[in-house]
C-alpha cells in the first residue's frame, strides 16, 4: 500500500478535507503537560494490578491475532515546520501486543509527560496479541484520557507534509481501541476482528508436534463484555467477534463501526 500523504490528494478524500482532519486530531488532542509523570505512573500501575488479578489464569494465555510478530514498540512522532522544539507530539504505538505492552506504554508516556509537547493522541498499528494485555493497555489509555487512531507513521515520513499510512487493528488490537477515550479510524485504515484461542501442547504419544487450539469460555467472554460496556462501546461486537472463524478477519465497516461504537472518521 502506497504511503498517504495528508497534504496531497488521494483517492479517499481531497487533500484539505485530510490535512484538515489530522490537524484537527493534534489540535483537539489535548496536551499532557499538567500531569505529573510519576504520580501517574504510580496511579496506573496499581490500576493494572487489580486488572491482572481479576483475571490471573487468563493474562498469559489467551491470544488473537498472529505469533511471531515484532513486539510493540512505542516511539515519539513530531508533526510541524518552522516550530523547533516546541512542535507537538504524538506517540506511535506499532507491533504485537504482549503481556509486556500495557507495563511498556505506562513506563513511556511517565516518561514524556510533563514536556508540554505531547498530545493526548496515540496511533495504533498492530495485527493483534494477547487479549487481556489489550485489555490492560486499553485500560491504561481510558485512565490516561488518550485518543487512539488507527494509523501508521511511515518510517522517514515527512512530519512537515503530516504523512500517515492507513493503519490495521486486529484481533486483540479492537479491545485495545476499545479503551481509548476518543477512538478515530482513518479513511482507509482497516479494523478486524475473529475469535480468540490459545494454543495447548498435544501431550498424546501420537500427536507428534501438533498443539490443540483451545477457545475462551463463557467466563471470559462475559469479561469481555463487561469491558466492552464499561468503555462505551457496543457488547454486540465482542458476540460478533466471538462468531468469526479465528482463521478469518472480518474488516468491520464504517456502519459496523458506527453501529458498535467502536470508531469513527474524526473526534
Amino acid at each position: 500500500m502506497a504511503f498517504t500523504s495528508l497534504c496531497s490528494r488521494s483517492q479517499f478524500g481531497a487533500a484539505s478535507d485530510l490535512a484538515g482532519l489530522f490537524r484537527k486530531i493534534i489540535t483537539d488532542g489535548s496536551s499532557w503537560s499538567g500531569l505529573h509523570g510519576g504520580r501517574w505512573r504510580a496511579n496506573v500501575c496499581s490500576m493494572l494490578n487489580r486488572l491482572r488479578s481479576a483475571f490471573l489464569y487468563f493474562v498469559s494465555v489467551f491470544a488473537a491475532g498472529p505469533v511471531g510478530a515484532v513486539e510493540m514498540a512505542f516511539s515519539l512522532v513530531e508533526y510541524g515546520e518552522r516550530c523547533g522544539t516546541t512542535c507537538p507530539q504524538v506517540i506511535a504505538a506499532e507491533g504485537e501486543i504482549t503481556a509486556k505492552t500495557p507495563q511498556a506504554f505506562v513506563d513511556f508516556a511517565a516518561k514524556h509527560i510533563g514536556s508540554g509537547r505531547l498530545h493526548s493522541i496515540v496511533l495504533i498499528h498492530s495485527q493483534g496479541g494477547r487479549v487481556v494485555a489489550a485489555m490492560e493497555w486499553g485500560k491504561a489509555l481510558r485512565k490516561l484520557g488518550a485518543a487512539a487512531v488507527v494509523a501508521k507513521v511511515p518510517p522517514g515520513g515527512s512530519r512537515k507534509d503530516l504523512w500517515v499510512l492507513p493503519g490495521r487493528c486486529y484481533s486483540a488490537c479492537v479491545y485495545a481501541l476499545m479503551g481509548a477515550k476518543k477512538r478515530v479510524s482513518l479513511p482507509e485504515s482497516r479494523v478486524g476482528i475473529h475469535r480468540m484461542f490459545m494454543y495447548e501442547a498435544n501431550m498424546r504419544p501420537d500427536a507428534g508436534s501438533m498443539r490443540d487450539r483451545i477457545y475462551a469460555g463463557e467466563p471470559l467472554v462475559s469479561r469481555l463484555s463487561e469491558y466492552a460496556q464499561m468503555m462505551g462501546v457496543s457488547t454486540d461486537l465482542v458476540r460478533k467477534a466471538e462468531s468469526i472463524n479465528p482463521d478469518q478477519i472480518h474488516i468491520l465497516s464504517a456502519a459496523e463501526l458506527r453501529r458498535w461504537k467502536l470508531a469513527g472518521p474524526k473526534l
